[in-house]
C-alpha cells in the first residue's frame, strides 16, 4: 500500500478549483474577553466560543505531499457530514486515484495504483502510518480545531508574541501543545509528541477566512515526525461550501485485493 495515498487520505484531502463560491472576507472574530494574560479554563472558554455551525461541508483543495523520497501533487474533493462520515476522493489528472470514507467507527479506502483495499478501524491503521488519529481528531485537524477536547485536560498556560500557548500536563508519555491567537482565540499551531516512540505530528494553519457558519483556515500544513523521516501535506482551499446536500458514494472496485495488517 502507498502510505503517501494512506497518509494523504487521512489526514489531509483536497482538490484543485480556483473559483471560491462563498463569500469570504477578513478574519474579524473578537475574543469575548481581553486581558494581558489569561487563564487557561479562560482560554479555552474563548475557543469554544468559536462557532462552528454546520451539518454539511464541501471542500475542494490542492494538496502537495513531500517526504525524504518523494514529492507529489494531487487534487482531492472533502464530503463531511458533520460528526458522522468524511467522504475522500484523491485525483491526479482528473482521474481518481484513491477514495476514502471514515466514519467514527470505520476507516475504508481503496487505491488505484496497487488494486488494493482496506477495511477496519483505526487502531491498527494508526500504528501503521506511525500517527494515532481517530475520527474526530481527523475532522478537527481538517477544520482548524483543537484535535483534542480540551476541557478534558488539565494545562500550564503562557503569551508569548500575541500567542497563548496551552500545554498539556495529564501525561508524561504523551506532549500535547496548543496555540492560539490572542485576539480571536483562533488555533494557530498544534502538535502531539509521543515522546518513547520518537513520533510527533504538527499542524500549522494560516489565511483565516471567516464564512457565516464557521471559521476555516484555507491553508494547513501538517507535518509528522518519526525515526523513519519526515512527511510533510500541504493542503491548500480553494472552494468551500456549507450545508449542501451531499452523497456519500463509495464501493471497491472487483478485483482489488484486501490489505490486512497485523
Amino acid at each position: 500500500m502507498n502510505r503517501f495515498l494512506a497518509l494523504t487520505l487521512l489526514v489531509c484531502f483536497a482538490s484543485s478549483l480556483t473559483l471560491v463560491s462563498c463569500k469570504s472576507k477578513s478574519v474579524v472574530v473578537e475574543a469575548t474577553k481581553k486581558e494581558s494574560r489569561m487563564s487557561a479554563n479562560s482560554i479555552i472558554e474563548n475557543y469554544s466560543n468559536n462557532k462552528m455551525e454546520f451539518s454539511t461541508l464541501y471542500i475542494k483543495s490542492n494538496v502537495q505531499y513531500a517526504d525524504s523520497k518523494q514529492t507529489q501533487n494531487v487534487t482531492a474533493e472533502i464530503k463531511i457530514k458533520k460528526d458522522e462520515q468524511i467522504l475522500v476522493s484523491i485525483r491526479f489528472l482528473g482521474i481518481t486515484m484513491a477514495k476514502a470514507l471514515i466514519t467514527p467507527t470505520s476507516v475504508s479506502y481503496y487505491e488505484k495504483i496497487s488494486g488494493s483495499y482496506f477495511e477496519g478501524d483505526f487502531s491498527s491503521l494508526s500504528q501503521w502510518l506511525g500517527t494515532d488519529l481517530d475520527y474526530n481528531k481527523v475532522q478537527n485537524m481538517l477544520l482548524g480545531r483543537a484535535i483534542d477536547d480540551l476541557k478534558k485536560g488539565k494545562y500550564t498556560e503562557s503569551l508569548v508574541d500575541q500567542t497563548y500557548r496551552l500545554e498539556d500536563t495529564s501525561s508524561n508519555s504523551i506532549k500535547k501543545s496548543f496555540f492560539f491567537d490572542a485576539n480571536t482565540f483562533l488555533v494557530k499551531k498544534q502538535e502531539i509528541a509521543q515522546v518513547a516512540e520518537g513520533r510527533k505530528i504538527r499542524v500549522d494553519y494560516s489565511n483565516t477566512i471567516v464564512y457565516k457558519e464557521a471559521t476555516l483556515p484555507s491553508n494547513l500544513l501538517i507535518s509528522t515526525f518519526q525515526e523513519k523521516g519526515k512527511t510533510e501535506i500541504n493542503l491548500e482551499y480553494n472552494t468551500i461550501t456549507f450545508n449542501e446536500e451531499l452523497s456519500f458514494p463509495y464501493s471497491v472496485p472487483n478485483g482489488y485485493k484486501r490489505i490486512i495488517i497485523n
